[in-house]
């Protein structure tokens, strides 16, 4: 029983600087007495164990420190100096190796906290164990929060990028979200629009717009009932011939070539060449303004003119100038021609604007006597007056070989037309048929 009240007493003091060392507090002589002597061995080795723990432990995890192990290998050494015969002091640094997390640090110091140690000291050294759980618990809380951070933005996250998203480059922020809808109307490309960038899109243009008006002939159909309402039949035809040849609304000048060789006496007799000028009255009333015909009367020479308009006496005004003419004669087509320029060239060409186009209707019954100065005539009028346009008319029979010299003629500015042995026989629109096949002002 002495033994052990010495080793107790040897050990209560050894343990009292051991206790005040790591706290640094100056209450050494106020602490309790050593309680009473135990009786049996083993309590007493384990009160020396719990000592050895009790000093190691509060060192572990002081409350300054957050890593426990560093607190246990730096103070539990200066204790070890002073007793070196002590054995149990390798167990004590090899307990804070071997417990690095702070749950064990917990369990450790959770032992000595039933036994009724005298030191206030013991009942503190529990508490920076839980400090470092708290800290972990708060570490270990935080931990998570980059986890969540995805979920918190308020703004949703962009759709995976399609074939026409843009992808973000390395380094560069990834684009907010669609384009907004203005941006497809612009250009860079393209999908191209058309639309300018920077620029408004051009409302569309929903205004009606008003039809062109319609191409109309120059002389309505009511005033050629009004002032000559036998040519209405005549009219109506070249209505339907002009829109079928594409020359509605179209204005030209237009004059009427008679032939008065000794051979034509009978197509005077007959009306044929009347009924012949007032066809070409009533298409003057769809190409001309001033709806007119100037009649040229030529034979070896030009033998006389007159003027047809829609007018009353129209239907007469041929057979009653050809009969004050007086003696026919013989088929001088240069005479005409050159008559018709003359007076094209006074009374149509202007200078100030270009010259109106004329169709001249030139009516015969064979060839010309001098086939020279016909060809040269018209070959200078298609040089000199390309807007004149001559449309001949051969009344005789189909198998008159006189008629060859009009089918050969190539002049650009002339076109043969037979109208045969009996013209009047012809329908109006036959007729114009004829004269307008290869006119195009």
């Amino acid at each position: 029983m002495g033994i052990f009240t010495l080793l107790r007493n040897a050990f209560g003091r050894s343990r009292k600087p051991r206790a005040t060392e790591p706290e640094g507090a100056p209450e050494t002589p106020e602490q309790p007495p050593v309680p009473e002597p135990r009786q049996t061995p083993a309590e007493e080795h384990e009160l020396v164990a719990a000592a050895f723990d009790k000093v190691t432990v509060p060192h572990q995890t002081p409350p300054a420190e957050a890593t426990p192990k560093t607190t246990a290998t730096t103070k539990p050494e200066p204790e070890r100096k002073p007793e070196p015969e002590a054995e149990p002091e390798p167990e004590a640094a090899a307990t804070p190796e071997r417990t690095p997390e702070p749950e064990a640090a917990t369990q450790t110091a959770a032992e000595p906290e039933p036994r009724p140690e005298p030191k206030p000291e013991a009942a503190a050294t529990p508490e920076p164990t839980p400090e470092p759980e708290a800290a972990t618990e708060t570490a270990a809380e935080s931990e998570p929060a980059p986890k969540r951070e995805p979920e918190t933005p308020a703004e949703p996250e962009p759709d995976p990028p399609t074939e026409t998203d843009p992808q973000a480059a390395d380094g560069e922020d990834a684009p907010q979200g669609p384009p907004a809808p203005d941006d497809e109307t612009r250009t860079g490309g393209a999908g191209g629009n058309t639309t300018a960038e920077g620029e408004a899109e051009a409302p569309a243009d929903t205004t009606p717009h008003a039809d062109p008006p319609k191409p109309k002939p120059a002389t309505p159909l009511t005033r050629v009932k009004s002032r000559t309402p036998t040519l209405t039949t005549a009219y109506k035809a070249a209505t339907t011939t002009l829109r079928k040849k594409n020359l509605t609304g179209t204005r030209a000048k237009l004059y009427l070539v008679l032939d008065r060789s000794a051979s034509m006496r009978p197509y005077y007799k007959d009306g044929s060449a009347q009924a012949l000028a007032d066809q070409i009255l009533a298409l003057a009333a769809h190409l001309d303004a001033a709806p007119s015909v100037h009649v040229v009367f030529f034979s070896t020479e030009v033998d006389g003119t007159t003027d047809l308009a829609l007018a009353p006496g129209h239907d007469t005004r041929i057979d009653d100038v050809h009969a004050g003419l007086g003696r026919m004669g013989r088929t001088s087509y240069h005479a005409a021609v050159a008559a018709v320029l003359d007076h094209y060239d006074t009374h149509t060409k202007s200078d100030t604007a270009p010259a109106a186009p004329a169709l001249v209707v030139f009516q015969t019954d064979g060839a010309p006597d001098a086939k020279t100065p016909a060809t040269q005539a018209l070959t200078e009028a298609a040089e000199t007056h390309p807007g004149v346009f001559f449309s001949f008319v051969a009344f005789g029979d189909h198998d008159n070989k006189a008629f060859d010299y009009l089918r050969r003629l190539k002049t650009p500015n002339a076109s043969f037309f037979h109208a045969g042995p009996t013209p009047r026989e012809l329908t109006d629109t036959e007729l114009y048929e004829g004269v307008l096949a290869d006119w195009r002002p």
